[in-house]
């Protein structure tokens, strides 16, 4: 792998920016190693949590690699480096989920098929395929696992507007996961992220995104809402020592709901950048996309100098999320 990090110094919103990619990728690569274990097997094998990242879990990763998390995280961050005026940045996205899954990727032989990828993820790529039309493709209505929320971040960090902010989380969500709860919680997870990297503290972040959830909603509290509030009552440390409370009736294991719930209790919680995930991992079953999707409000909240340097070392396209995040911040 390429040295990382580098000594390139850096603003405080590029911190931010590079921050909430590399806290992505970090997430992933930590929750890696025990994605699909239970809280009670975690806390058997770790009973202080997994501060390592060390690989392995049930695909075998090498420490750091990017599961599909980080893969299709890299996608949309390219579709933003590509974008000029005139392109449907939602298509661009789309193009490279198929690259990806077509094994036009790094590390990858052509025409291998993904280690790791959701079974909505397959359908709805399946159905854009076809279609090459975001609009119309997705795994459909019913489908609400967390498969486009990991991997959203991208539209925050380089979509100033704040409407095509909201446009965009949707779009790009829908060319897998055009349930509601899915394309609403992409637009609330961002608008989050982008109140972060302006330095907003995080109770105000969270309560943007809460307002874009309501009037996506049509003003009327829907699920998405409650998922908001959830993460607003419910404290990381608790999880981490008891695993999935009641309320989460899927036990964290990828519904789309839980794991933005879990991560605005994760942008809550005071503590250090590496104490925090360490405890989402602890929590159990989707830890890797868990972790990487509040990997990325922490990042965003505390910038790159807060992610222990031993992890990004580790990162299979850490070097690479910076150099390109730097070049469209910087052009």
């Amino acid at each position: 792998m390429t040295s990382f990090p580098s000594d390139k110094k850096l603003s405080a919103r590029e911190s931010r920016v590079i921050g909430a990619l590399l806290g992505v990728h970090a997430g992933d690569s930590l929750g890696a190693t025990v994605e699909f274990k239970s809280h009670r097997q975690i806390a058997s094998r770790y009973p202080n949590g997994l501060r390592q990242i060390i690989g392995g879990g049930p695909f075998n990763w090498s420490a750091g690699h990017a599961t599909d998390d980080t893969d299709m995280t890299r996608g949309t961050l390219l579709a933003y480096r590509d974008w000029t005026r005139g392109d449907d940045i939602a298509r661009l996205a789309g193009d490279y989920f198929l690259k990806w899954e077509d094994g036009d990727w790094p590390d990858r032989v052509m025409g291998s098929y993904p280690d790791d990828m959701g079974d909505a993820t397959s359908r709805g790529l399946g159905v854009y395929r076809k279609s090459r039309d975001p609009d119309h493709a997705g795994a459909g209505q019913g489908s609400a696992g967390n498969g486009s929320l990991m991997r959203c971040i991208p539209t925050a960090l380089f979509q100033p507007d704040s409407d095509r902010l909201i446009s965009e989380s949707i779009r790009i969500s829908k060319i897998t996961h055009n349930d509601f709860r899915c394309t609403t919680s992409c637009a609330v997870y961002n608008t989050i992220v982008a109140e972060l990297i302006k330095g907003a503290i995080p109770a105000h972040a969270v309560m943007s995104g809460e307002a874009v959830g309501l009037r996506l909603e049509n003003m009327r509290p829907g699920e998405v809402s409650q998922a908001v509030k959830m993460g607003k009552e419910l404290k990381v440390t608790d999880m981490a020592q008891r695993g999935p409370p009641p309320e989460m009736k899927g036990g964290a294991s990828g519904y789309v709901l839980e794991s933005l719930t879990i991560a605005i209790a994760a942008v809550l919680d005071e503590r250090s950048f590496e104490d925090v995930l360490v405890d989402v991992v602890r929590i159990g079953n989707d830890t890797d996309t868990n972790a990487a999707v509040a990997g990325g409000l922490l990042g965003a909240r505390d910038g790159e100098s807060c992610i222990p340097q031993d992890w990004k070392s580790k990162l299979q396209f850490g070097k690479e999320f910076e150099d390109v995040a730097l070049e469209m911040m910087r052009k």
